[in-house]
């Protein structure tokens, strides 16, 4: 398999162009149009296609039919956009439900999976320790402002290093499982305990974004993010699952 990195594509035209079995990743293709193309067996995941885009296939958007499926397939994910606090209350408590059963199939698994990566993806540990870094980044650093927010045993993403983030701050050895899933029912107790006290008006109050200071955020706009890490990353990781299984 060949590997390009950084490959600036914008504008070209590819045509009778042979990309069976190519892998694209963190690759920008909005608004590329592709005619008499074959898809069949195509597997295409985009989560910020479901923050308002559109994606036509044969002149018909079908990323309202698959918000709609994904919303079947994990009850309570609907919940996720709620905008007050007491539907904010129960889309988090939806969230812990659904996390919580998937943590009791995970131990009955043999030993080992919790690690196993698949396609190159972050294993489930990796995943759940990702969750850390997330509400580390949301919650504790742009909610209530916390100067150092972040738990060393945190997965940080690639852009965090990318943009000039001190990746130092997160522990280069692998921790054991234990830890990661005390660190993360802190976390999961943190939110559930912002939530709890949370009033309108503060959900309309301002944050800087901590990826990029100088646009701010709602703490509503905040909270959303956290909802929407923890649904696509719990997709994620059940589909690596089963993939597995």
């Amino acid at each position: 398999m060949t590997t390009t990195d950084r490959l600036d594509l914008r504008g070209a035209r590819l045509v009778e162009a042979d990309l069976r079995g190519a892998r694209l990743i963190r690759a920008d293709l909005s608004d590329v149009v592709m005619r008499g193309v074959e898809i069949a067996g195509a597997d295409i995941d985009a989560p910020w296609l479901l923050g308002g885009g559109s994606l036509l296939v044969n002149g018909v958007d079908v990323a309202p039919l698959v918000d709609a499926e994904l919303d079947r397939r994990f009850p309570g994910r609907s919940q996720r956009r709620a905008a007050d606090p007491e539907g904010l209350r129960r889309a988090w408590a939806a969230v812990e439900a659904t996390w919580a059963a998937t943590l009791e199939r995970v131990a009955t698994l043999p030993a080992g999976t919790l690690d196993v990566q698949v396609d190159g993806e972050w294993s489930f540990a990796q995943t759940v320790r990702h969750l850390i870094m997330a509400t580390d980044t949301w919650l504790r650093g742009a909610v209530l402002g916390v100067e150092r927010p972040y738990h060393p045993i945190g997965q940080p993403n690639v852009e965090y290093a990318a943009d000039g983030h001190d990746p130092s701050v997160f522990s280069a050895a692998a921790p054991a499982w234990d830890e990661v899933l005390a660190v993360r029912a802190e976390r999961v107790a943190m939110v559930r305990d912002y939530l709890a006290g949370v009033t309108p008006a503060d959900l309309t109050a301002t944050r800087p974004n901590p990826w990029a200071p100088e646009y701010p955020e709602t703490v509503l706009s905040c909270l959303h993010t956290i909802l929407e890490e923890e649904w696509e990353h719990h997709r994620y990781a059940v589909r690596d699952l089963d993939a597995i299984r």
